[in-house]
């Protein structure tokens, strides 16, 4: 009989970069990398086969909100794994149950059940298909810049240019202008006087011309993630759900990177006390240990639900080793206070922000709230010329990658969009461990620096 217990020489980080390079395919990338091969990773930090280890200022992709390898976590899905690893969706399971009275406990009052899905895709697409099927009606508003996932739909929703790469084409997608204050669309300068900025009248311009009886649902994510970490002003999304209420359309606040304690609070609604009529989620809601989404409604969508099917389902939903995590992630952060150390670090992040914009012409704009903060660079802060142009690519966009290659030889994790550094750590970084990635920033803008003018 043949042994194949050592088949694959797994140990040796050439080999598994072979492997990557060659038999692996990796989202939203050209194929051939050879990328750093990661050993282990505990709190705030990841190291790789050298032995060299990063800051995680990123939290992966915004979704290890509390750390790596948080032992409360890891802990209940090892529990779980010996336990129950897996049972249909439709039988009952004492973590599902658990966590689906979790998600009625700190989602919004007017919130009371969840559908429990693998990630954020998931749930929006099962978020439209619920809308379209209460209301009766096709359209679906979105705004330009955003990114709801990489599914059929939630691509077609999508703003971010990478749904240029496919054919993201589902009938019936309506955009709208973003609050992007730093930037406002053309002829305006003060937030106040800004259809745009104030939300309610430029949706009601786009529905006179779309007629808001076609219109299902508005979903927009409540501070924009990907495409630049934008907060909305105050009374934007409180206008946006006066104005879905006064036509019948459902509001669809998708929460996958702002939720579980992203802003410092459970979800960035919770800041302007707006409801929603469908929230979803993913990513923090148990730090991206096993894969997991939610979809959660209103009670009303839930009484309907009891006379129409849910139109959608998945052989994972509510997976017990998820929804284990889930529990686990979301006790940690109540036990923990989360939700006060996530505050308070974002605004030490934030005033080291503002004292590296003393010393750095390239800031151009400071933005977040809690830990979920971006950073704008530009050539020229009165000009506001951007430091590379917007969805910049190869050569174009080499002053970001620069610097990004250059926080990472530092030790410091960093991503961007654009001319946009996202600053997402971990909720529960130490002050330490925040002051040492502020230090790598400030000597990294120096290569931004060198061409403004």
């Amino acid at each position: 009989m043949d042994d194949f217990s050592n088949a694959y020489p797994t140990h040796d980080p050439a080999w598994v970069q072979d492997m990557h390079a060659d038999h692996y395919l990796q989202s939203w990338s050209k194929q051939g990398g050879r990328p750093k091969v990661i050993t282990g990773a505990e709190g705030s930090w990841f190291w790789d086969s050298d032995g060299k280890r990063y800051l995680d200022f990123q939290s992966q992709l915004v979704n290890a909100n509390l750390g790596h390898q948080h032992p409360k976590i890891v802990q209940a899905i090892k529990d779980q794994a010996d336990r129950l690893c897996y049972i249909g969706p439709a039988m009952g399971n004492d973590k599902r149950s658990e966590l689906a009275a979790l998600m009625n406990e700190v989602t919004p009052a007017n919130i009371s059940s969840t559908f429990f899905t693998t990630g954020g895709a998931a749930a929006n697409e099962t978020a439209i298909r619920i809308a379209r099927h209460k209301t009766g009606r096709s359209k679906i508003i979105a705004r330009y810049r955003s990114y709801h996932g990489s599914t059929g739909g939630t691509l077609s929703l999508t703003g971010d240019p990478r749904h240029h790469l496919t054919r993201a084409d589902m009938p019936g997608i309506v955009r709208m202008l973003d609050p992007y204050l730093y930037r406002l669309p053309t002829g305006h300068t003060d937030p106040a006087l800004c259809p745009v900025a104030q939300g309610g009248p430029h949706l009601e311009e786009i529905l006179m011309y779309e007629d808001p009886n076609s219109v299902a649902a508005v979903i927009l994510e409540t501070v924009v993630g990907t495409n630049g970490i934008i907060v909305p002003p105050d009374g934007y999304l409180q206008s946006i759900r006066e104005t879905c209420t006064k036509y019948g359309i459902l509001l669809i606040m998708d929460e996958v990177m702002a939720g579980f304690g992203r802003t410092g609070k459970w979800f960035a609604v919770d800041h302007w006390g707006v409801e929603p009529d469908i929230l979803t989620s993913a990513k923090g809601i148990n730090s991206g240990y096993v894969p997991l989404g939610t979809m959660s409604v209103s009670t009303e969508i839930h009484e309907w639900l009891r006379g129409y099917p849910l139109p959608g389902g998945l052989t994972y939903a509510g997976h017990p080793l998820a929804c284990a995590s889930g529990v686990a992630a979301i006790r940690a952060m109540q036990e923990e206070d989360t939700l006060t150390h996530a505050t308070q670090m974002g605004e030490a992040l934030r005033a080291g922000l503002r004292k590296l914009a003393e010393k750095h012409p390239c800031i151009g704009d400071i933005r977040g709230l809690g830990m979920f903060n971006g950073i704008e660079l530009v050539k020229n802060r009165e000009t506001k010329e951007p430091l590379v142009p917007f969805a910049a690519k190869g050569d174009a966009a080499k002053p970001m990658s620069d610097m990004m290659a250059f926080a990472m030889r530092e030790g410091l994790y960093l991503s961007f969009f654009s001319n946009v550094i996202r600053l997402t750590p971990p909720l529960n970084i130490s002050a330490e461990d925040l002051n040492i990635g502020l230090e790598i920033l400030d000597r990294t803008l120096d290569l931004a620096d060198a061409h403004c003018h």
